[in-house]
């Protein structure tokens, strides 16, 4: 099993919005889609996925409406709304700016004190 990868403060909400940019999905669907991308390497658990979900859609940023799933089963399907399409963009240039920071510090740690 891998080690456990633990997700910056807010970016469980941009993985979401992400993977919900091409169109929506039910809830296990984005935690799987988000696993497959990541290679495994990041891995929503229940706990933390419908919270964040509920949390988007209280923001406005998603929404749910119910729908069959592959199994023909009852199921909540999240979508992107016009203003959470703004705020992936907005999301995204922020986490380009953090990572881009995170990588000028790492790379100015000389390999003798990392």
């Amino acid at each position: 099993m891998p080690p456990s990868t633990d997700l910056l403060q807010g970016t469980l909400d941009l993985l979401i919005l992400q993977t919900l940019a091409p169109g929506p999905m039910h809830g296990w669907g984005v935690a799987q889609r988000i696993q497959q991308v990541s290679k495994d390497v990041l891995q929503i658990g229940q706990g933390s996925l419908y919270p964040a979900l509920h949390r988007l859609e209280y923001k406005g940023w998603i929404r749910a409406d119910w729908g069959a799933s592959e199994n023909n089963r009852r199921a909540k399907f999240y979508a992107l709304t016009r203003t959470g399409r703004k705020q992936l963009e907005t999301e995204v240039a922020t986490w380009e700016r953090l990572s881009a920071a995170i990588g000028l510090v790492l790379g100015g740690i000389p390999e003798a004190q990392a």
